[in-house]
């Protein structure tokens, strides 16, 4: 695949140049939360690695954006708060011009046996898109409920519950896109399905939340709206995260009003 978030630049340090893929519907300017989750999700990785903890995996991702990430180079890094026997939490910045405008927490655990007791589980089971849907220059699909999984339609705007899955954007051109970067990348995309109306998205989400009870299979990933809350222009929408084999967790956006910079409906494409 040709795009990418980013491309990697060395010198002193290692620099991330956001490609054009990166950019935000919100303005040519701003990077895509995808591409931030993205980049933070591979340098908390790439620091698990360092550790040598093969038996861990990835469980919850928590992504605070709370400065506007601008399409100019930026660096990661991370710093590891908790490495024990069942449990690592690694935190990750991203900087643009030495100031911090996101940050991210990675929390991993050792998996286990499941104990023997029957234990509730929940009965959310989307339905993907037929394997035949090559990606092409595509970045998702949409589902209607009346004709099923295909391109954007502006009808998409008021169904309930929405549906999107994604394919595969690698974070940094010429590297392979990891389950974990896969997911914590799409996870931002919650923001779309949960506050997608009539007159556009009218949302703009400052974090994210993933909890995921193993990593996707294969490089495509759904998600699925299960509940939206809204009061006073702040908005929480929860969804499911769900690949070729079923549920994989959950991810809840929270969201603030943005009207006055509403993404229209031509423009979510970009999002």
């Amino acid at each position: 695949m040709d795009r990418a978030f980013f491309r990697v630049k060395y010198g002193d340090t290692e620099e991330l140049h956001p490609e054009p893929g990166a950019a935000s519907g919100w303005g040519a300017e701003h990077m895509r939360g995808l591409a931030v989750s993205g980049a933070l999700a591979r340098e908390a990785e790439r620091t698990v690695d360092t550790l040598g903890r093969g038996d861990l995996q990835p469980v919850r991702w928590t992504l605070d954006m709370f400065r506007a990430a601008r399409m100019q180079p930026s660096t990661t890094s991370a710093t590891v708060m908790r490495d024990g026997p069942r449990v690592c939490l690694v935190d990750t910045v991203l900087h643009q011009d030495g100031e911090p405008v996101a940050r991210a927490s990675a929390l991993y655990l050792r998996p286990s046996e499941t104990p023997g007791g029957a234990v509730w589980s929940g009965g959310t089971t989307p339905t993907p898109p037929a394997a035949d849907h090559a990606p092409g220059d595509r970045e998702r699909l949409y589902f209607d409920p009346e004709n099923g999984w295909g391109e954007w339609a502006d009808g998409f705007a008021t169904v309930d519950r929405k549906q999107i899955w994604h394919f595969p954007i690698p974070v940094v051109y010429g590297e392979s896109l990891t389950p974990f970067q896969l997911a914590a990348s799409i996870a931002d995309v919650t923001n779309l399905i949960s506050n997608l109306g009539s007159a556009g998205l009218e949302f703009i989400n400052p974090d994210v939340t993933m909890t995921i009870a193993r990593l996707p299979r294969g490089t495509e990933l759904g998600l699925a709206l299960t509940e939206r809350v809204e009061h006073h222009g702040i908005a929480v929408g929860t969804a499911v995260a769900f690949d070729r084999h079923g549920v994989i967790g959950t991810v809840t956006a929270s969201a603030v009003a943005n009207a006055r910079r509403a993404v229209g409906r031509y423009s979510l494409r970009r999002y």
